[in-house]
């Protein structure tokens, strides 16, 4: 029982990174206990990009198979002006991408992706879901980690070798650490994110098939905004996700903005642009919070992985990747070094930052580029239009031609 308790991965939060750590830990043998605070999941946001680095590692878990009958693979990802709608440039996925990166560029709802991880992780007899469970302490000792957990209103207390905290960017786990080891709360980013879903027969669907492109990404550039579409449903609705600076509301995935901050800061663009957004109305906002975490780790064996760790802005639309790469990467390195799980923690945390602050720095080049205004945007342009459809690809090659690296033990 002792070595069961030691070897156990205690993870808070059943959200992507949470489940993609489940099953990771449990690929490489160890039993998992998995709390999630909703007594239902219910997957928050709406479409999401998936790019080559996450489905590598989705399909080694044997999650992808029940992913893509309901995703699309994309052809390219498209960026078009926001008032000429002239095409500024085309990076070719599809195929050609599969076949460059080693797996596929896939869109989805995220509520696909969280069910077809779940399903995947109901097949494991060694992963034990408990919903409505909140962790709300955490006693730490030399041998192992007890988190005190909340269940349907009753205390209790689970021991295992490792704690996760994969509870997104309104951590809990997080917040009782900020009390005693000095880790920091996340911040309003100043920008709202204002998402649709309209059906590709409606009026709003019809009208973003005349200036979109229907089976692929499109990005919509503008100084004052830009919004993101693509195909969901298999194709037969669209997801729509606009991005605006703003005020703060409230902490949640979804609150009430004025609409006409998006009206106002779309000035300028093509009336039928314009005219899409007021189709697909209403619209949801949700406040961007980003976490800059100084630490992930604990010595004492406690990690934060995702959003939790280091929520950051879509703008590289690499938010689920990035805790799909963190599940996996931890589970690897505290496998590969099964005499002192601790240092796994530490080997991890090494080798995350870097990859971490160079996805954060993509994220922010691409804003500034996307809403660059006058000679700023005109040299973007004049770069885009000497740029081969090759040669974008390959910008793109330290991002989605990612793979774990090997740690060798000396």
């Amino acid at each position: 029982m002792a070595e069961t308790r030691s070897r156990q991965i205690v993870i808070a939060g059943a959200g992507i990174a949470g489940l993609t750590a489940a099953l990771a830990f449990a690929e490489r043998g160890f039993p998992v206990k998995l709390f999630e605070q909703a007594k239902q999941l219910e997957a928050a946001g709406a479409g999401l990009q998936l790019s080559p680095n996450a489905t590598r590692i989705l399909r080694r878990l044997g999650v992808l198979d029940r992913l893509l009958p309901n995703a699309i693979r994309p052809q390219a990802v498209v960026l078009k002006d926001a008032r000429s709608l002239r095409e500024l440039a085309r990076v070719p996925l599809g195929e050609a991408g599969e076949k460059r990166w080693g797996a596929p560029y896939l869109v989805a709802h995220r509520a696909d992706l969280q069910a077809a991880l779940m399903a995947t992780a109901a097949d494991r007899p060694d992963i034990e879901l408990v919903t409505g469970a909140r962790v709300t302490g955490i006693a730490l000792d030399p041998q192992s980690v007890a988190a005190a957990v909340e269940i349907d209103g009753k205390a209790t207390s689970v021991t295992g070798g490792l704690l996760i905290g994969a509870d997104g960017v309104w951590s809990s786990l997080r917040a009782g650490l900020a009390r005693t080891a000095g880790f920091v709360a996340s911040r309003f980013s100043g920008e709202l994110a204002w998402r649709a879903t309209v059906p590709a027969e409606s009026a709003a669907g019809k009208a973003f098939a005349q200036i979109g492109a229907t089976d692929s990404v499109t990005t919509f550039l503008h100084p004052g905004f830009h919004m993101v579409a693509y195909p969901v449903s298999k194709g037969r609705a669209f997801n729509l996700a606009a991005f605006t600076k703003g005020e703060r509301i409230a902490e949640g995935w979804s609150g009430h903005a004025d609409p006409a901050l998006l009206s106002d800061a779309m000035r300028g663009t093509a009336a039928t642009l314009s005219n899409l957004v007021a189709l697909a109305g209403p619209w949801t906002a949700f406040p961007i919070h980003t976490v800059e975490q100084r630490r992930w780790t604990t010595p004492d064996g406690v990690a934060l992985i995702g959003d939790a760790a280091h929520a950051m802005t879509p703008f590289a639309a690499q938010g689920a990747a990035m805790g799909i790469e963190d599940a996996s990467m931890l589970a690897n390195l505290v496998a590969d070094f099964p005499g002192d799980p601790k240092q796994g923690l530490t080997v991890w945390e090494d080798l995350r930052r870097p990859r971490v602050e160079k996805v954060l720095k993509r994220g922010a080049l691409n804003r500034l580029a996307w809403h660059a205004r006058g000679p700023v945007a005109i040299a973007r342009n004049l770069v885009l239009a000497t740029r081969t459809a090759e040669r974008l690809a390959a910008d793109l090659d330290w991002l989605y031609g990612w793979e774990e690296r090997k740690v060798v033990r000396r």
